[in-house]
């Protein structure tokens, strides 16, 4: 394993596709004093981590990836997981990035150093210095497994869908499986076959519209391959129709039309009225992030399957409680419950100017970011897929590419003012933060009569970009040093790269 460097001049935390497009865009600009930190053992982030069956993007293959780097071989429209991660790896690797990695590397606390004009960061296999850090790790890296009385007493295996246990087989097993999201939604009807009983958990039931996804034909890729520009081309058209989805999020008459298309999809797979009124969302469509599945909703309808609607009340040793005082009995608990956007543990070991903790920050003040990449008080800190930089309706990747965009343009900038640092002003941090508030209060995110993970503690959605992509990409399209307080170069001293940060 290779050692770490003393000091860099950029760290990135984490190796998913926002840490590998930085790394690759400092490359591409002929920057090379730089360290990856990856905790796990392999590059992917969250397409390495998520390995449950039937795990798949929900974003077009030709627009899930970078712009830079086309992939002419998906087997599918909507690429399964381990060709996505495969993807990453193979980027990592042509791009050259893999020796500036350092995998099984765990960031345990990083503090901003005002004299010394640097970031102190500790890993788990020793601290180093950097000039500038970027966080990479992404909302969903952090499982979130709500707390539930009884839990630790349960004797079976019991497992987030981001964390799959592969040693454990259910074969033959009753698994309770809670939490109807994303990955429930994907799971269930791969294990359902395999199982003898599957009782699904449901808070609140989701949208749920067809699944547009096929196999690509083998001309298709032979044509991308022989042709990348008909490959841009296509990337192209499915962005811009991408983008047409975000209207019916801004405009609520609009949702109807979306909202009666899922209605038809469920009333076409779901015969029994009961059953059908159970999976009937009661907010408006999009609220909650919309998912897509045509197997879904037979699977629920199978022998072996019972859809659960009572609140869960604890966990028992061998069951699952409801508040009705029923006790499912399980043999394995897997949690469908989503990831911690909104309470990301990082914040709490990230500390700025004063060793203030980003954590106590965002809890005085909301969270929040200037154009969702820096943080008034923790200069030279980036974060990719920060703040209101998520989207309902686009891909991420593009998100990610204008933002590692704007870093790059603020080194340029400060290396032009011969600033070692930058930090911004909170005047323009407030500004831009009310004006994106501003704009998210009539749509259907906050508006659309649901609790979703898109919103804060405070029913604040600190989470989604409230518009289209492009305009986030006009947004961060220039680094404007009128926004920062550029911090002059620190006195020429040796500096210990190990240092306290409790």
């Amino acid at each position: 394993m290779t050692d770490l460097p003393d000091h860099v001049d950029v760290a990135i935390v984490g190796s998913g596709f926002a840490g590998l497009g930085m790394a690759i865009a400092l490359l591409r600009a002929g920057r090379d004093d730089f360290v990856v930190l990856e905790r796990d053992t392999e590059v992917g982030g969250t397409w390495w981590q998520n390995t449950y069956p039937g795990c798949q993007c929900d974003v077009p293959s030709n627009l899930y990836s970078f712009s830079f780097a086309p992939n002419p071989a998906w087997s599918q429209t909507f690429a399964p997981q381990p060709e996505i991660g495969a993807y990453l790896r193979k980027v990592a690797d042509d791009f050259g990035v893999r020796p500036y990695v350092r995998t099984g590397t765990a960031v345990t606390a990083a503090a901003w150093d005002e004299q010394a004009r640097r970031w102190r960061v500790e890993t788990d296999r020793g601290a180093l210095t950097a000039r500038v850090l970027v966080a990479g790790m992404g909302g969903l890296s952090e499982p979130a497994i709500p707390d539930v009385p009884g839990a630790d007493s349960f004797e079976g295996p019991a497992f987030h869908t981001a964390r799959w246990d592969r040693a454990a087989d259910l074969t033959g097993k009753r698994v309770a499986v809670i939490g109807t999201g994303a990955s429930a939604v994907q799971v269930v009807p791969r294990i359902q076959p395999q199982v003898a009983h599957l009782d699904l958990f449901q808070r609140t039931p989701p949208w749920i519209m067809p699944h547009p996804g096929r196999p690509t034909r083998p001309r298709e890729r032979a044509l991308f391959k022989a042709l990348p520009a008909l490959q841009k081309l296509v990337r192209g058209a499915v962005y811009w129709g991408r983008e047409c989805y975000v209207l019916p999020f801004k405009l609520h008459r609009l949702s109807r039309i979306p909202q009666a298309i899922a209605l038809r999809h469920l009333r076409e797979q779901v015969a029994d009225p009961r059953l059908r009124e159970q999976l009937t969302p009661h907010y408006e469509i999009g609220c909650k992030r919309i998912l897509m599945s045509d197997e879904y909703f037979p699977a629920l309808q199978q022998p072996n399957v019972a859809l659960v609607t009572d609140a869960i009340e604890r966990i028992a040793p061998r069951g699952v409680v409801t508040a009705d005082g029923v006790e499912h009995p399980a043999d394995a608990i897997v949690w469908g419950t989503g990831f911690r956007v909104t309470d990301m543990p990082y914040v709490e070991w990230l500390r700025g100017r004063d060793g203030r903790l980003l954590g106590d920050t965002w809890r005085a003040d909301g969270m929040q970011a200037l154009r969702g990449t820096t943080v008034s008080g923790f200069p030279n800190l980036f974060m990719l897929v920060g703040p209101n930089t998520g989207l309902g309706h686009n891909s991420i990747v593009f998100m990610i590419e204008s933002q590692v965009a704007y870093v790059m343009d603020a080194l340029r900038t400060m290396d032009a003012h011969g600033s070692s640092a930058c930090d911004p002003r909170p005047d323009a941090q407030a500004a831009f933060n009310a004006e994106v508030q501003r704009r998210m209060r009539r749509t259907v995110w906050t508006q659309g009569g649901c609790a979703s993970w898109y919103l804060d503690a405070h029913g604040r959605n600190t989470t989604l970009w409230p518009g289209s992509s492009w305009t986030f990409r006009r947004a961060t399209r220039r680094f404007d040093a009128a926004e920062y307080e550029l911090l002059a170069p620190a006195p020429a001293a040796p500096v210990a790269p190990a240092l306290a940060l409790h």
